[in-house]
């Protein structure tokens, strides 16, 4: 059955002596657990700088609270500018010199991507990375690398059906970054679409160090093409919405998720520039009246108004953070106070329906030693100009 953890009933729940010696796991003492983390502070995805301001402050809540098993979280979080080769070098900072146990929530796709082999060489857990990229959940070759979010790749195979159905014949035009976040939409476009692919589609890429995609979606425009699929972080999705609106291009237009805060992207657009947007969701909007006395929402309104009351409670990405720091703590719990990297990519293994608190009804959490997907369920949703509005079923979805 599934079973909601919040944080403060784990605080005592982790209360419980240490089982494990602190010499046999590094980054662990008899006082402290240190975590390993990077996050684009700066850079052409600052906004997602929420997600570690977000964590930095959970786990300092959670020391203030006792800490787990006895032990203080220390958080040591460094801005990598969204730079893989200076991912790389904080990356090799945290593991050589400052030990951590494990690293939480590196953020980015080709970030990640530049410290995948080292840290499962140096088998260091690498845990609930912050992208949806595919490959995370790859436990055959990466046995030490594990995602949270659903994978990209079958958000866009729910796309390709809900396009299909609404439009048998389309005319399909995606932008996406030239990277691995965006490679993947193509790849759940192709396994839908199959052979079909190369007629239905046509695409721009761009690189995230571009200033704007004003010429791509011009260019896409140009095509005919009477759908758009937009792959892109906040800044140059933002820029995408208010461009297709304002050269009059009026297709039916998907948006990948992760671009969807209310906050850092539809208010800087223009409220009304994205009416009819569709993209999917895993996590509830608190935008969405539906949530207004929603006890998992009520608990991370009241952890903001207490802890961050300069935080904008339109950015999805602070409770995004808030969900994974939980499901952390939820993993840090099943140890039962034996911290060794060993056991705590054993335990993140072996999640059975657990359920944060910001999390859509029927969204549960579930890995195991051959499923490194801890989410895999979504639910399609619509812009109205003032709020996401979501519709149809909740919809599982299968990895290739």
């Amino acid at each position: 059955m599934a079973r909601r953890r919040h944080i403060l009933t784990l605080t005592a729940a982790l209360a419980a002596p240490s089982v494990a010696r602190a010499q046999d796991a590094p980054g662990v003492s008899a006082s402290e657990i240190r975590i390993g983390n990077t996050m684009p502070y700066s850079g052409p995805i600052s906004a997602y700088g929420a997600i570690g301001r977000t964590h930095q402050v959970f786990f300092r809540v959670l020391n203030e609270q006792g800490g787990i098993a006895g032990r203080r979280i220390t958080f040591i979080t460094y801005d990598d500018g969204f730079s893989p080769p200076k991912t790389l070098e904080q990356i090799r900072r945290l593991v050589e010199q400052d030990r951590v146990a494990f690293l939480f929530q590196t953020l980015g796709t080709a970030t990640n991507s530049a410290i995948h082999r080292y840290v499962n060489q140096r088998r260091v857990p690498h845990l609930f990375v912050a992208t949806g990229a595919d490959k995370w959940g790859n436990p055959r070759d990466f046995p030490w690398t594990m995602g949270w979010q659903p994978s990209y790749r079958v958000e866009a195979q729910i796309y390709a059906k809900s396009i299909l159905e609404q439009k048998p014949n389309p005319r399909i035009a995606m932008l996406y970054t030239n990277d691995d976040f965006g490679k993947d939409y193509v790849l759940g476009l192709r396994d839908v679409l199959g052979p079909r692919y190369d007629t239905l589609v046509k695409t721009a890429t761009f690189e995230v160090t571009d200033p704007t995609v004003d010429s791509q979606v011009v260019q896409l425009q140009a095509t005919g093409a009477d759908v758009l699929l937009t792959a892109a972080g906040p800044k140059h999705a933002a820029q995408a919405i208010r461009r297709v609106h304002d050269i009059g291009w009026k297709p039916l237009h998907f948006l990948t998720n992760v671009s969807i805060s209310v906050g850092a992207v539809m208010q800087p657009t223009g409220l009304e520039r994205g009416i009819g947007i569709i993209t999917s969701a895993y996590l509830k909007d608190q935008t969405d009246e539906a949530w207004s006395n929603d006890p998992g929402m009520n608990e991370w309104r009241a952890f903001m108004r207490a802890h961050m009351p300069e935080g904008d409670l339109t950015d999805n990405n602070h409770s995004y953070a808030y969900s994974v720091a939980q499901t952390l703590m939820q993993v840090l719990k099943q140890c039962e106070g034996d911290f060794s990297r060993e056991s705590v990519m054993r335990q993140a293994a072996n999640l059975k329906g657990f359920v944060p608190a910001t999390t859509l009804p029927g969204i549960v959490l579930n890995t195991a030693p051959d499923n490194f997907h801890p989410i895999r369920q979504m639910q399609l949703q619509r812009w109205t100009g003032r709020t996401w509005e979501r519709f149809g079923p909740v919809i599982e979805g299968a990895n290739v």
